[in-house]
């Protein structure tokens, strides 16, 4: 692993840690192409393994930023014959030729914008239609629940309104606007209370008359999956939400993960896909534990500070209160303080 990137991570704390690697297990190419099958009129009914061969170059990792003038910035020092380097210019053209299978973070050469940190997609790329000719532009986004400062929807709305946007001058000039390409954003939303599966798109609505308007009414698309933190039985219709569930869990041994994987959906399991899905683990396993630990010290506390309390009120002296419990007489004070004070 790039030792800027595990850097980077360890600093940012294994909340980070398993924020960054679930974007790492979702941005394999595979695990994509699953979601593509599912979510993608133009896949549905082909093998995942084909719709592999269709993702071109590397899916950008966090590194491509959504903010206005910022999405298709150019660095002229790199080649252009990667056409994922299009959106970002920012990977070796060599990269091409890395296994179809991998993921790849990129190199974050954006700066943030003034007094605000620059939002990034959690994975973008382009995979080519079944013509082999047209393309799409696909970003897929990971959410540990719905957000409580702003709906969700409206959020993929202003995604998807840059992924159009940003492809003047980097997928078309001037006023070529035919040359725009379909692009999907979509949401996997955690911790829902139902598996759902949702599509928006352009309607339209005759007022008055019957005209024909031309043009590509699907050309942008935003499709929300919500996933419950149980995983969902075998069943077809749940085919996507058990494998993402299977993946992003922070409850199933990693053995479970593995033989559900390998056995329901044929993936895989080199060595990186195994190392990520382990570490992954590792992080739930710990940010759950720290959770317990930290619920039960806070419990703890407000017990031993509710039974100071009481003894205070019965009439026992701070010393008393000392010898009963393992704290020293100005713990004690400022504890009954702090109570006479909140009153």
């Amino acid at each position: 692993m790039n030792t800027a990137i595990v850097n980077a991570i360890t600093a940012a704390g294994s909340k980070a840690q398993y924020d960054a690697c679930a974007k790492r297990l979702i941005g394999q190419k595979i695990i994509l192409s699953h979601i593509l099958v599912r979510t993608v009129e133009e896949f549905k009914g082909m093998k995942p393994e084909e719709v592999v061969l269709l993702i071109e170059g590397d899916p950008q990792i966090g590194t491509v930023p959504v903010s206005p003038g910022m999405t298709n910035r150019q660095n002229n020092n790199n080649s252009n014959t990667d056409v994922n380097q299009n959106i970002t210019d920012a990977i070796d053209a060599s990269d091409i030729s890395r296994p179809t299978n991998t993921r790849v973070g990129g190199l974050n050469t954006e700066d943030s914008e003034i007094n605000e940190g620059t939002i990034r997609f959690d994975i973008i790329f382009y995979v080519r239609m079944k013509d082999g000719l047209a393309q799409m532009i696909i970003n897929i986004e990971i959410q540990k629940d719905q957000p409580k400062d702003y709906h969700l929807l409206n959020r993929s709305i202003y995604y998807v309104s840059r992924m159009i946007s940003s492809q003047k001058d980097r997928d078309f000039e001037h006023s070529n606007y035919d040359d725009l390409k379909h692009v999907f954003s979509i949401w996997i939303c955690l911790n829902m209370d139902e598996n759902s599966l949702t599509r928006y798109y352009l309607s339209s609505e005759n007022i008055l008359g019957n005209p024909q308007w031309k043009g590509k009414q699907d050309l942008l698309n935003i499709v929300l999956i919500g996933i419950t933190r149980e995983i969902p039985k075998q069943d077809e219709k749940y085919e996507l939400h058990r494998l993402l569930g299977t993946l992003l869990s922070d409850k199933l041994a990693i053995n479970t993960k593995f033989e559900i994987m390998k056995s329901e959906y044929h993936i895989p399991l080199n060595d990186d896909f195994r190392r990520d899905v382990n570490i992954m683990c590792n992080l739930g396993e710990g940010i759950e534990e720290r959770a317990i630990r930290e619920t039960t010290e806070r419990v703890t506390n407000e017990m031993t500070q509710q039974f100071i309390i009481s003894m205070y009120k019965k009439g026992y002296s701070l010393e008393q209160i000392s010898d009963i419990i393992d704290k020293s007489t100005s713990e004690i004070e400022e504890i009954v303080n702090t109570a006479v004070l909140s009153v």
